[in-house]
């Protein structure tokens, strides 16, 4: 789930787009700009990749969940352009840029295996392996599920956080520095840190690049934040979200905007709507629930990266029941931000 940069078994594509002013009232639901074709068991969590020559040509990836399940890219009309099958029940995906394989800069995107105890790595755009990590080796509650991805600013150094289907109060989290070995990338544990509830589970994993946080769904608990750089330490700094949601706290998404502000949508997954937090203050509290058409959302990402008429402010992915994800107009969500704002003050 990254990055930040300046089921309806039938259909592949939502033929409309939506204006951003008049089409929707407070409460009602949102509708998806574009609903990508369909997947063949379980979609649970997506990533944007920006291309860096022509945005018009960036992808959604999303995972398949499902024992012989797969890895797809969908372009910015929902039609899936490669998939990689066989996989041993993916569950996250997360996104980042530049990692040096073999003399040349390659953008990875890292997928959790949970059969196989592994985390996967592919080149982007063409979705072809070039590494893997064995995780929580030694331990007895492995099953990898969430990922999220870490490019440390100053360093340059690339990290995989990684989270599983159950695990201990405190430690829950992995996270491994990624580096070359014999052509291909691996990845070495560098510190356990998070805490943890024991209600459910923590799966959604997200990282702020830009102002080096890393948040997690503790999911019938909060939203816990911790700093993305190991040398700063295990502390956490804080939770919120408590008392905001039906039952499940899921999908994070970082929108950012200048001076290091903006937003975080986490997934009210039980309630088919994304509660909204500010960026630069968390701890504030909830700034608004947004509805949506989409249902029982795990998984979700956002750019604020124009792509083009569609999504000139960026786009919000969320899985859906159904198989598929769905591409909103950041507009849309932006509209009823500022609505719920308003109406506060």
């Amino acid at each position: 789930m990254k990055k930040i940069t300046y089921y309806i078994a039938a259909l592949a594509v939502v033929p409309f787009v939506m204006s951003c002013k008049g089409q929707t009232q407070a409460g009602e639901k949102l509708k998806p700009t574009v609903i990508t074709e369909t997947v063949v068991h379980d979609t649970d969590d997506p990533a944007i990749w920006i291309n860096p020559k022509d945005v018009s040509k960036s992808i959604i990836i999303g995972t398949d969940k499902d024992t012989d399940g797969g890895l797809y890219a969908f372009d910015l009309n929902g039609k899936i352009t490669h998939k990689v099958l066989g996989l041993k029940r993916p569950n996250n995906v997360d996104i980042e840029y530049g990692f040096v394989l073999n003399g040349k800069k390659t953008d990875i995107a890292a997928v959790t295996e949970r059969e196989t105890n592994k985390v996967k790595l592919y080149s982007l755009p063409e979705l072809k392996e070039v590494g893997e990590i064995s995780v929580f080796e030694g331990e007895t509650e492995r099953a990898p599920m969430g990922v999220s991805m870490y490019k440390n600013a100053e360093t340059g150094e690339i990290f995989v956080i990684a989270g599983r289907k159950s695990g201990p109060k405190d430690g829950y989290l992995w996270q491994y520095k990624l580096s070359e070995k014999n052509g291909s990338i691996t990845g070495d544990v560098v510190r356990k840190f998070g805490k943890y509830s024991g209600l459910k589970e923590i799966e959604s994993i997200a990282v702020d690049d830009e102002l080096g946080y890393i948040y997690y769904s503790d999911e019938q608990f909060g939203v816990h934040q911790y700093y993305a750089d190991p040398a700063k330490g295990n502390e956490e700094l804080l939770v919120f979200g408590k008392g905001d949601f039906t039952s499940d706290v899921e999908g994070i998404s970082i929108y950012p905007t200048p001076k290091g502000k903006g937003y975080i949508l986490v997934s009210d997954q039980q309630n088919d709507s994304f509660n909204v937090y500010l960026r630069e203050n968390p701890a504030k509290g909830r700034i608004a629930a947004i509805p949506v058409s989409t249902l029982e959302s795990d998984g979700s990402e956002v750019t604020n990266v124009n792509l083009g008429p569609k999504f000139p402010k960026g786009v919000f992915v969320a899985m859906s029941n159904g198989r598929v994800f769905h591409m909103y107009d950041w507009r849309l969500i932006e509209e009823r931000i500022q609505a719920a704002i308003k109406t506060k003050q």
